[in-house]
């Protein structure tokens, strides 16, 4: 009798439910929607662990969405009253520290997941045809972070974060005719002042979000309509079950994938954790101790350097020498060349689908060429960036035979020519590399 009336009341609610379904796909289409990017999305099935990147990215932008609107509920965008509000969120409102160091540590690991993620699109291919559109996408997103991470950092109005804006928005008068006007406008004042704050916390709370938002849902979305790439760098939709259609060598994205993920987004939260509460600045790469100082525009930090994720482009910017000038033209001296190396060496990125001329796409199958220029491209990114993070003076000088120029500086030039060698020459080392051949059949 009591498994007869659960078996009734089970009924009920299926019929309750598929009943409301059927009202809901009528004037939403739920239930495709769900087939199309879920149940009946198939993906190759030799993911391997670059691929956890990808969904992680996901998951750190609705963790900083999320603290950020939490953050808003008490943050003034006043420079009389921020740091002190960001102090009120630290010390006195419920699990304040909590949210403020969730989004702090969020947003470095953001820039993680998406290093990494760009690093499986660049050694498995996934940017050569037909996902050209899908890789530019994900450039978009790269950039709008960028922007998302530079207005966010002025916010706090630490020391720091303060001179750090300072520099940043300085260097856009760099640009010939037009950046004098866009430095000001930046800025909103002649100086960072309170109507930059406001300006940055309008950029980094509204307008960049929704651009993030929305060039997150067209990268999914082009995504699903041309398929995944995979380690093999073979396109899956080539072979389908004659009867089904379903390819071969795919399997659907759910469940398999999303228990994959769950997986990898366990470990993530583990690691995110881990961060959190025991090392929250991370040796001060992640939060620096001038942060926890309030700003003060007559006194400059004794070295201002970016947030890491930001220094292999601020050593680019440092290791180009500045425009002399031309004084009987009336030209005067300028940073211009080394903020549009800056500038480049972010946008090249978005030329690779065009630059790579390999017969194959992924790494597996490239010859020796090709690595030796990739694991010199890692390398040059990751000294780069460490040499952002110290003073230019940090390894002394040369003798005079060199012009007592800093060890450091001529590094940085060093590794700033491999860095672009790696795109320049790419159309060259990829056609020339000696390639293996490749399966028809995905492989493990």
């Amino acid at each position: 009798m009591t498994n007869k009336t659960n078996t009734d009341k089970k009924s009920v609610v299926a019929n309750a439910l598929g009943q409301g379904l059927e009202w809901v796909d009528a004037r939403f289409p739920l239930s495709s929607n769900i087939k199309a990017h879920l149940t009946e999305y198939y993906a190759p099935k030799n993911f391997n662990f670059w691929y956890f990147f990808g969904s992680l990215s996901l998951l750190v932008l609705v963790l900083q969405i999320l603290t950020g609107i939490f953050l808003t509920m008490h943050y003034k965008p006043d420079a009389m009253l921020a740091f002190a509000s960001v102090e009120y969120i630290m010390r006195d409102v419920p699990w304040g520290w909590l949210i403020r160091y969730m989004h702090s540590t969020g947003a470095s690991m953001f820039f993680v997941v998406v290093y990494l993620h760009m690093f499986r699109g660049i050694i498995y291919g996934s940017y050569r045809n037909p996902r050209e559109l899908i890789w530019l996408f994900g450039v978009g997103i790269f950039l709008c972070l960028m922007g998302e991470a530079f207005f966010g950092y002025l916010l706090p109005w630490g020391q720091m974060s303060y001179w750090g804006a300072q520099v940043i928005v300085n260097l856009f008068s760099a640009i010939p005719f037009v950046g004098p006007d866009v430095s000001e406008w930046l800025r909103g004042d002649y100086l960072v002042s309170d109507a930059t704050l406001n300006r940055f916390f309008a950029f980094h709370v509204i307008a960049l979000p929704f651009v993030l938002v929305g060039l997150v849902a067209a990268h999914i979305i082009a995504l699903h309509e041309v398929g995944s790439n995979n380690p093999d760098g073979i396109e899956i939709k080539k072979l389908k079950d004659k009867k089904t259609g379903i390819p071969l060598d795919g399997i659907p994205f759910h469940p398999y994938y999303t228990v994959k993920d769950i997986v990898g987004v366990v470990v993530f939260l583990m690691v995110f954790s881990t961060i959190i509460f025991f090392a929250p600045e991370m040796g001060g790469y992640f939060l620096e101790a001038n942060n926890f100082v309030p700003a003060n525009p007559l006194v400059t930090p004794a070295h201002i350097a970016p947030v890491w994720y930001f220094t292999p482009y601020y050593s680019i910017l440092r290791a180009v020498p500045p425009f002399p000038g031309v004084g009987f033209l009336g030209i005067p001296p300028s940073l211009f060349p080394g903020v549009a190396a800056m500038g480049l060496s972010v946008l090249i990125f978005a030329l690779l689908p065009w630059l790579d001329k390999s017969p194959v796409k992924s790494i597996r199958y490239r010859g020796r060429l090709y690595k030796q220029w990739l694991a010199a491209f890692v390398v040059s990114f990751i000294v780069l960036g460490y040499l952002g993070t110290e003073p230019s003076n940090v390894w002394g000088q040369f003798g005079p035979w060199l012009g007592n120029a800093e060890r450091a500086t001529v590094a940085a030039r060093i590794f700033m020519l491999v860095y672009f060698a790696f795109f320049i020459l790419m159309p060259w080392y990829s056609k020339k590399d000696k390639t293996l051949a490749v399966p028809e059949r995905v492989t493990g």
